[in-house]
């Protein structure tokens, strides 16, 4: 039986503390745990920790997005060396892969990526994934790793993806952990407190606006915390954490990739008419556009939003920012075709 694929992501607050520290004994069992798994699943381990670990080093530390980026070129060195030491003790070698979000926005790159993270698998050699910090623009990064994770989860077809958290899982009013959610709605979001950890970009928010992602394509989602002796198989063995039902999708791989956002560079937001005509499976045209946010260019991956600011799908267009704002009253004029558009 072919291995399915296991994408875990580990945030700052589950690995280092806020002084940026990395926590070898936390390492040490990450590393055992996933050495286990490797036997029954093709691992990809998105980690943060980089910038943590390096932000000690820089005089004056504040944050900003220069310092961000140094950071991570001090703290990725020591962050793979910990992993590639632990690993090794399983006999596991351990392969850093720094990516961008233009990684996903082409559809030959992506492909490429993914033929190398094969090779990775073939090879017995765990990847290590985070963003490439040093050359990443502003605009064009990832939100945080949950989001970086979940693109590896969705493009690389993954049956399961556990987000660690300093919590355990997703809490209810009383902090005790939920065991099952089978969806994400009003309900669910209305547990979340916008708080964030002093070393991480992310929350729960965002851990749950990505699981929905996630889960709607068919993903389970697992939100567990580090502390039982083997977290991640325990997690999958339902004794831990927060377990997200994965809907039932059948969306194709290229329309998972599209699905995913792969790179949204901006919004579409059409009226009722052109809403429901997307729903019945037609091409967008110009005349059911009311609005067009952002700078980009034709063939790139723009999200489709309702009259309600609500997310209904996204589309690669098949005219540029500045070309659609001319073609707005133009009829028969197409914006996306069809088969380019993927409803959520």
């Amino acid at each position: 039986m072919a291995k399915q694929v296991l994408v875990i992501k580990l945030g700052s607050a589950v690995i280092t503390n806020s002084a940026g520290n990395i926590n070898k004994a936390v390492i040490k069992k990450i590393t055992a745990d996933i050495s286990h798994l490797s036997k029954q699943y093709k691992i990809v381990l998105v980690s943060s920790g980089a910038v943590s670990s390096g932000k000690k080093y820089l005089k004056d530390y504040r944050g900003t997005l220069l310092q961000r980026k140094a950071a991570a070129a001090i703290g990725n060195p020591i962050l793979i060396q910990l992993y590639r030491s632990y690993f090794q003790k399983h006999g596991l070698t351990a392969a850093q892969a720094l990516c961008e979000r233009g990684h996903f926005s082409n559809r030959k790159q992506f492909l490429q990526l993914k033929e190398t993270f094969t090779t990775f698998w073939q090879n017995n050699i765990i990847p290590i994934v985070n963003e490439n910090d040093v050359i990443s623009n502003l605009e064009l990064k990832f939100s945080d790793n949950d989001e970086l994770a979940t693109l590896m989860a969705v493009g690389f077809d993954a049956d399961t993806l556990i987000l660690c958290t300093s919590v355990g899982g997703l809490l209810d009013a009383s902090k005790n952990i939920i065991a099952e959610v089978s969806a994400i709605n009003k309900e669910t979001l209305a547990l979340v407190s916008n708080e964030k950890s002093d070393v991480g970009l992310g929350g729960m928010l965002s851990k749950l606006t990505f699981t929905r992602l996630a889960t709607s394509l068919g993903i389970k989602v697992i939100m567990c915390g580090l502390q039982n002796k083997k977290p991640f198989a325990e997690a999958l063995a339902g004794k831990a954490g927060t377990h997200f039902t994965a809907q039932k999708s059948t969306l194709k791989n290229r329309q998972k990739w599209l699905a995913s956002g792969s790179i949204t560079l901006g919004n579409i937001y059409v009226d009722k008419g052109a809403a429901k005509a997307l729903q019945g499976r037609k091409s967008l045209l110009t005349v059911g556009v009311t609005k067009v946010d952002g700078n980009f260019t034709a063939g790139e991956v723009v999200q489709v939003m309702g009259e309600e600011n609500n997310i209904l799908g996204v589309a690669k267009t098949k005219l540029s920012a500045t070309d659609l704002r001319k073609n707005l009253k133009e009829k028969n004029v197409i914006a996306a075709h069809a088969n380019d558009i993927v409803l959520l």
